[in-house]
């Protein structure tokens, strides 16, 4: 499949954000990997602890304050 100059990628924004065109999805096992991924974080808040939250929050805290 040959690339788009700049001009067919402009035409093709305009075309999505006017509505005129509809974004298809990519596949179907990407729109299901994206489903399951979505829950995956709202399920493991709910069984972890209010102190395994509190561990989990101080480690990342600390990997983002840490001096290079």
């Amino acid at each position: 499949m040959a690339r788009k100059d700049i001009n067919e990628i402009a035409f093709s924004v305009v075309q999505q954000a006017t509505g005129e065109v509809e974004r298809t999805p990519v596949s179907g096992k990407a729109a299901a990997g994206r489903k399951g991924g979505q829950k995956g974080g709202a399920s493991r808040a709910q069984s972890l602890t209010s102190e395994q939250r509190s561990q989990i929050a101080k480690k990342a805290a600390a990997a983002r304050w840490k001096k290079p």
